[in-house]
């Protein structure tokens, strides 16, 4: 999810808040909680995102869905902001960037990897490892398959994308193939 200009801003607010406190991991965590008890529930996720409620009564149900999932108070206070400012939409943009700012603090990256075929476990392992070395930290990956690639994998992490796809291998040979008659 791209997010915006805002956003980004209120994650690295959030970010250097949950720094100080020395809760960067927690903080990911309640947000994650959030994410997730939304996407579960349509009709919370109506009563906060829709405008035709006033925002004194989205604050309230707020209150009341973080005092239930223990949420702290630098979130707490974090929605209720969002709430007055008519941000509440810009949530999910905030959560995606709180959490590339987490993972990099971590020292962890996000690799998205598209293969032929699914994965066993010692060939994730093994590009797990290979990604890692390549960009000196932790990689988690997310696998998505797509046949038409007819073997090997394409692994982005961030700007770097490695293309060991039998489908570009085969259409690089017929460009060197062509470009020599």
């Amino acid at each position: 999810m791209r997010s915006s200009a805002a956003a980004r801003r209120y994650a690295r607010a959030l970010f250097s808040l949950a720094r100080d406190d020395g809760r960067i991991t927690e903080v990911k965590d309640e947000l994650a909680q959030f994410s997730a008890l939304l996407e579960q529930h349509e009709n919370l996720r109506k009563a906060l995102f829709q405008p035709i409620h006033p925002a004194a009564e989205r604050r309230a149900v707020l209150v009341g869905v973080c005092e239930r999932m223990g949420v702290q108070p630098t979130v707490r206070k974090l929605f209720s902001f969002l709430v007055d400012q008519r941000r509440l939409v810009d949530f999910e943009g905030i959560r995606s960037e709180y959490e590339r700012l987490a993972d990099a603090a971590a020292g962890r990256t996000k690799a998205s990897v598209v293969s032929a075929a699914p994965l066993g476990d010692r060939d994730r392992e093994r590009l797990e490892r290979a990604l890692a070395a390549r960009t000196g930290g932790v990689v988690e990956l997310e696998i998505d398959v797509d046949p038409s690639l007819i073997g090997g994998v394409i692994a982005k992490v961030g700007a770097l994308v490695f293309d060991g796809s039998l489908r570009t291998q085969l259409n690089q040979l017929r460009a060197s193939l062509t470009k020599g008659h």
